[in-house]
């Protein structure tokens, strides 16, 4: 198992200078927007796909540094009811397959996107309960009449490339926990997985351990990123928090660097539980702390990382 980063938290740097900050900070996988939601800042996609040299030059600069890409990254919203984004956005996820298979790069991440309650709808609608009964006509729709059928679609053209669809389970979105993520691939097939960002289910109650073994082969690729829930705030409101993000004291959660939501003992045993599924990709570092600088964040968040993450194989058990 590699430690990574998601090198957007660099997006201000040069592409090499960001690997080598990344390398200097003890990470050896870099994770890379394609565009979309992360942007582009590490990746010209158009230059990429038609240019054979450029991307030679492109993995020798990752290779020579003894790393390797761990993903791209496509998040957006391809089947929401802003025709232009959609239509873009599946673009991008296509080119970031086919890029993808060029460079032997396995997963392409992205979200599942979320789709209008109605065709005549000009706004996602994000149903979260069964009641009133006018919900369970929108899920119909969205999931019926609009995932379903597009997620079967580019799961074929991923399967059909050699790679994986990496899906970020994310409340606001039509896949958000366990359940829909299974659903989904259930119709989809492997080629659909999951980008396992433990982050997003801390705030929800949801144990990630339990998550993982029950994911199991579907994960694909794995976000490192903590998540810290605020016990006054939650027995008052819940975890629902729709407050700014910069309103940390009011907040029911705030996204943490790796030890500053849960301790080690956890991370440890998300690390083995991955293990113990057959996991063993890359967590990338993603940095999304309020409360930390970008290097600090990053410097603090490998370095636990580098602590909890198994690197070597087991080996034979002579005691069984």
């Amino acid at each position: 198992m590699r430690v990574g980063v998601f090198s957007v938290i660099f997006q201000q740097l040069p592409f090499e200078a960001a690997l080598d900050k990344i390398l200097s900070y003890g990470a050896t996988a870099v994770e890379i927007g394609t565009g979309g939601l992360p942007g582009a800042h590490h990746c010209e996609l158009d230059a990429l796909l038609e240019g054979p040299e450029k991307r030679k030059a492109y993995l020798r600069a990752v290779e020579s540094r003894g790393m390797i890409i761990s993903a791209f990254s496509a998040h957006w919203d391809p089947i929401g009811p802003d025709e232009k984004v959609a239509r873009d956005s599946d673009e991008l996820l296509r080119k970031s397959i086919l890029l993808a298979e060029m460079l032997g790069v396995p997963v392409v991440n992205g979200m599942s996107g979320l789709p209008a309650g109605s065709p005549a709808d000009k706004m996602p609608n994000w149903v979260t309960c069964p009641w009133p009964p006018h919900f369970l006509e929108i899920l119909d729709y969205q999931w019926n009449k609009v995932a379903i059928p597009y997620w079967r679609d580019l799961s074929k053209f991923a399967a059909d490339h050699h790679v994986k669809i990496g899906i970020e389970m994310h409340p606001g979105m039509l896949l958000y926990n366990v359940d829909t993520m299974l659903r989904m691939r259930e119709v989809c097939g492997p080629a659909l997985g999951c980008n396992f960002d433990p982050s997003h289910l801390f705030w929800n109650g949801v144990d990630p351990i339990a998550a993982i073994r029950k994911l199991s082969d579907a994960i694909v690729h794995v976000h490192g990123k903590d998540c810290y829930v605020d016990p006054y705030n939650v027995a008052v409101n819940g975890c629902n928090d729709h407050k700014n993000y910069t309103e940390i004291p009011n907040r029911s959660w705030t996204f943490r660097t790796i030890g500053y939501g849960h301790d080690l003992k956890v991370w440890k045993d998300i690390v083995s539980t991955l293990r113990m599924v057959g996991y063993d990709h890359v967590i990338s570092l993603e940095h999304e702390d309020g409360m930390m600088s970008f290097d600090e964040g990053v410097k603090k968040g490998l370095a636990a990382l580098n602590e909890v993450v198994t690197v070597e194989s087991p080996g034979e058990m002579f005691w069984a």
